[in-house]
């Protein structure tokens, strides 16, 4: 549809059907409170505002209704709640959101991936809200064309501007606000002698992921570098301004950066939207130390330029409301996280996210015998988080245990969270002069500054480690992290009706840890021996193996890693870490519970780990692979490999952490 057919429906729109709201909207205005016709929670709101109430994530979302471009959106929907919802505020004044709703990548990701339990209701930040809801629900329309027609009756396109909703959502959004790759304004501001006023416009940054630089805080100068599809040594120390087009975004960022600029300005062609600015292919592997964005084509900029006038260029941050709010399927308010780039995946993704936390609350409701060890413990240190709990004597009527964990943050917003991720690790000991102290229960890593983790990890085979009835319960991480809040408990389940029918773990016998990923690796691991204990009727190999670091060849976080159990020198186990590296590989897994919109780079994939997941154990049954005489003895033999080979890392090497056993059924 063309933009000024678009503006006639809108101000048709408008007279027809919402003038008499739109009217009692602006007289409203100035306190941005409309009368109820707007809402039917506006009493509560006020209430809430003058008893100085602040709504914060996790708390229950108080029911609103809003009117909308169909009929009217109520929350929650008078047949009671089914799935999450999620609400997305626009405003022009974001380039980021600009390429979010022009992008058809993007919108082809909402309308075809987002989850069929997710409602998604669209508002916005301006004055021209009717003609944004229209304009939105258009864009939508057009990407869903032979595509998944039927998420569109899922989609809700509000009308009325935030500012007028009457309910507590703008209150949410303004409290709120923050700043990076998904709210806050980021803006460039040009000054010149000539003018009386700077000329400020929003930009995009290009895409974080092979552009180092960042920009100074300092003026500078601008240039004109034309198309910059060949070096200009007109822009050295300066920032080079630059038309689309012509040319990739890459060779333009490349050659300035040959050309010595201190960044650069690609400006969209007339009536072009602004772009996401990444790199495509094999370009992504060569890094631009330099900083870039996208701006709208400025003619007062460009007009100083070819006058000869100097024009001098600035950054800055505007801070925002929020533009995305998340309430999952028990009601609660969630924090949406970063977006790292413009596209609705990250709604998607955040959606994922809400349907696998409904179906662990169910898995939780189920009958179980619970022990709790830690009750948001704040875990940090040297010491970490660390309990001594009396086990029930009744625990060996169980079959299956579980780790009931999950990671939280000083406060309830994402901005108190620690902003790196590390390796989280859970010791027991029940015994101190036993062989089983202090080996490792379970493994988790940390997110990058978001506290929504929670998961249950299967650790079964790992029962023989309760060797005693009280046991010390140390969880850790390295002691320079900032602390995160730890809850843990112990979760002990029947799988068959009849225990006693099942076969049980009675004897663990450690094996390998890892040790530094370079060419002595494979040098420091010695063949074990070991016979079968008599009675022995299943041998299980279980292992938990993360790759961490990052040398000249990636290993072993981003790099693809094998890792082999040789059993009697025939029979090979093997587990390969084949999506490390991959752009994708732990987006791919916020299905399991890996934390979505994380801020860093926690969409690749890893070496056996995601950000804010468990690390699941691994398991192989090898009863076929030993002689369970007793009598003969087996061999075992592990080794890990680069591409097939031995490590031999130039500088740097990373490492490798394991905890390997043997478990013995009777």
């Amino acid at each position: 549809m063309s933009s000024s057919l678009m503006l006639v429906i809108c101000f048709i729109f408008i007279a027809v059907n919402f003038s008499q709201s739109v009217g009692k909207v602006r007289m409203n205005s100035h306190n941005l409170l409309p009368p109820t016709t707007f809402g039917q929670n506006t009493a509560t709101f006020k209430s809430k505002r003058h008893e100085g109430t602040a709504l914060e994530p996790g708390d229950p979302a108080p029911a609103f209704n809003v009117p909308t471009l169909d009929g009217e959106f109520m929350y929650p929907p008078p047949a009671g709640l089914k799935g999450p919802v999620i609400i997305h505020a626009f405003t022009n004044k974001s380039a980021f959101l600009e390429c979010l709703w022009n992008t058809e990548s993007s919108l082809i990701d909402l309308v075809q991936d987002l989850p069929e339990s997710t409602e998604v209701l669209f508002v916005s930040f301006d004055d021209s809200s009717v003609c944004d809801a229209l304009w939105m629900r258009d864009q939508v329309q057009r990407a869903a064309l032979h595509r998944k027609k039927q998420v569109l009756s899922r989609l809700h396109f509000s009308p009325v501007p935030v500012f007028a909703l009457g309910n507590w959502i703008p209150s949410v959004m303004y409290s709120w606000a923050c700043s990076g790759h998904n709210c806050g304004l980021s803006q460039v501001v040009f000054t010149s002698a000539g003018w009386n006023m700077p000329v400020i416009v929003k930009r995009l940054d290009a895409r974080y992921d092979w552009l180092m630089g960042h920009w100074s805080q300092k003026q500078h100068r601008l240039v004109d570098a034309g198309d910059a599809c060949e070096p200009s040594p007109s822009v050295a120390e300066a920032v080079a301004w630059v038309s689309e087009g012509n040319c990739s975004f890459f060779t333009k960022v490349k050659n300035m950066a040959l050309s010595k600029a201190t960044g650069v300005l690609v400006y969209a062609r007339s009536g072009n939207p602004i772009q996401d600015m990444n790199c495509v292919g094999d370009e992504c592997s060569t890094p631009l130390g330099l900083p870039a964005a996208m701006v709208p084509r400025e003619p007062s900029v460009i007009q100083a330029l070819r006058f000869g006038q100097q024009v001098n260029v600035s950054f800055q941050s505007t801070p925002s409301p929020n533009f995305f709010i998340g309430i999952d399927q028990q009601g609660a308010l969630s924090e949406m996280g970063w977006f790292l780039y413009p596209s609705f995946k990250f709604i998607n993704w955040q959606a994922q996210w809400f349907d696998f936390s409904q179906r662990l609350h169910t898995r939780l409701c189920e009958p179980a015998l619970m022990v709790s060890v830690f009750e948001k413990v704040q875990m940090h240190g040297e010491d970490g988080a660390v309990a001594t709990v009396d086990l029930p004597s009744d625990v060996q009527g169980f079959d299956v245990l579980e780790l009931d964990a999950s990671l939280s943050c000083p406060s309830r917003r994402d901005e108190s969270c620690a902003p790196w991720d590390h390796t989280v690790q859970l010791f027991v000991c029940c015994d101190q002069s036993s062989t089983y102290c202090n080996l490792e229960l379970g493994r988790w890593v940390t997110s990058f500054r978001r506290g929504i983790g929670h998961w249950l990890t299967d650790v079964s085979p790992l029962r023989p480690l309760f060797d005693t009835g009280r046991c010390t319960f140390t969880m850790k991480t390295v002691p320079w992290a900032k602390p995160w809040v730890v809850s843990l408990s112990l979760r002990f389940t029947k799988s068959k009706a009849n225990v006693s029918d099942s076969l049980q773990p009675v004897m663990l016998m450690s094996l390998y840890n890892g040790g530094t990923f370079d060419k002595e690796y494979n040098k420091r691991f010695e063949p074990i021996k070991f016979t079968v204990p008599e009675s022995t009727k299943k041998v299980e190999l279980y292992a938990v193996i993360t790759g961490h670091g990052s040398d000249n060849d990636g290993c072993g976080e981003f790099c693809v890693t094998s890792h082999h159990f040789l059993i009697n020198g025939t029979f090979n186990n093997t587990r390969v870490f084949d999506s490390a590296g991959s752009a994708l590989g732990c987006a791919m897994r916020v299905g399991e519970g890996a934390v979505p919109n994380e801020h860093g780079t926690w969409l690749y994939g890893r070496g056996g780990w995601c950000d804010g997941l468990q690390v699941d154990p691994w398991r192989v049954d090898i009863t076929r692979q030993v002689d369970m005489s007793g009598i003969e003895a087996n061999t075992l033999l592990y080794f890990g490999l680069f591409n097939g080979q031995d490590p031999n890392p130039s500088q740097e090497p990373g490492y490798i952490v394991m905890f390997s056993y043997l478990v013995f059924y009777k």
